[in-house]
């Protein structure tokens, strides 16, 4: 495996890089030789300080494309995270059965009498909701959804908008502004506009 360390938009540091690439030799043992696997360091100005050194990884395992990203206060602390996090999804794709069919190609076989390769493809997993959060949602205006929203550094934000009073959200696009999402029950659609202090 080959490690590569890259910055966007910033210089790394050699302790940064070294640190790097000493975490990621544990994931050796889940990765052919001729595998590369990537790890992208940026700084976010937008985040808090408590989450501002972002670090993303990316690698291919038996022909999976896997990618991960964590934030934190300081680059260490970010690839502690993230390297966690890939070297568990690096685990389940080894372990998961090759050569799954898709379930309508399973539908197929089945109609034509003949029988399933592998339990994987009889047993197609589903998507589903595995977890329920609830929350208290004060109306607020616009700005200060995105203020709050900017202070948490998530990526997106519900509220109820105090002018209109609508469930709203609010997400950042990948070009760095801001979206706004209203939903409209049996109305009339309106074409986006941009957020008020979004820039």
């Amino acid at each position: 495996m080959r490690t590569i360390v890259k910055g966007k938009n910033i210089d790394v540091p050699d302790s940064v890089r070294q640190y790097a690439e000493r975490k990621m030799r544990r994931l050796e043992r889940l990765l052919d030789e001729s595998t590369d696997a990537v790890v992208e360091l940026s700084n976010e100005q937008h985040r808090s300080a408590s989450d501002s050194q972002i670090a993303e990884v990316t690698m291919v395992v038996d022909g999976q494309t896997l990618r991960s990203h964590a934030a934190g206060p300081t680059y260490q602390a970010s690839l502690d995270t993230v390297i966690d996090r890939i070297e568990r999804q690096a685990v389940d794709a080894r372990e998961k059965p090759r050569g799954k069919v898709r379930p309508g190609q399973a539908r197929a076989r089945r109609a034509a009498g003949e029988e399933p390769e592998s339990v994987a493809e009889e047993e197609q997993p589903r998507h589903r909701i595995v977890k329920t959060k609830r929350f208290a949602i004060q109306p607020m205006f616009e700005e200060d959804a995105l203020a709050q929203m900017e202070e948490l550094g998530h990526r997106f934000f519900i509220f109820v908008n105090a002018e209109s009073e609508r469930l709203c959200v609010l997400y950042k696009r990948h070009a760095g502004d801001y979206g706004l999402i209203e939903p409209v029950i049996g109305g009339e659609y309106t074409p986006g506009r941009k957020v008020r202090g979004a820039g």
